[in-house]
């Protein structure tokens, strides 16, 4: 019962923690809703979400579902797209990257189940993102939408 109660406060802290920044500095915010596992595709938009977005001062999400889910899976080699080939910088690392310097990687929790992974297959740091979750960043005050 106690793993159930921590797990409500984790989910009602990762709703209500983006909503209470958001409120105090007035920041915008960008949510990046990533489908796809197509590495040329998911450099652009964490590549877009990590420099233009959140180093432009923007909280940033990206939600990782249907077959983006695969992009943070440790078991999965990560390819190095084109733009990033002469850096070795992987899909991971650039996942990596983005959440050190403050960005949140929202996992698609249905998708996860879909796809046979749950949290521990995944990279350090991602969230899974339950509704509640999602929703908090989704329908926020000042938040905008992009779609790969």
């Amino acid at each position: 019962m106690k793993t159930f109660f921590k797990q409500m406060l984790l989910a009602l802290s990762l709703v209500i923690l983006p909503l209470a920044a958001s409120a105090e500095d007035g920041k915008r915010g960008l949510f990046v809703n990533l489908t796809t596992d197509d590495t040329w595709s998911a450099a652009k938009a964490i590549m877009f979400a990590h420099q233009k977005s959140l180093k432009g001062g923007h909280d940033t999400a990206i939600w990782l579902n249907v077959r983006a889910v695969y992009l943070a899976d440790k078991k999965r080699p990560s390819n190095i797209p084109g733009v990033m080939a002469e850096q070795g910088t992987t899909i991971q690392d650039m996942l990596k990257a983005f959440m050190a310097d403050g960005g949140t990687v929202l996992m698609c929790a249905a998708c996860s189940q879909a796809a046979g992974l749950t949290k521990e297959d995944y990279i350090d740091g991602v969230v899974m993102g339950s509704w509640p979750v999602v929703e908090g960043w989704l329908f926020r005050e000042d938040m905008q939408t992009l779609s790969w």
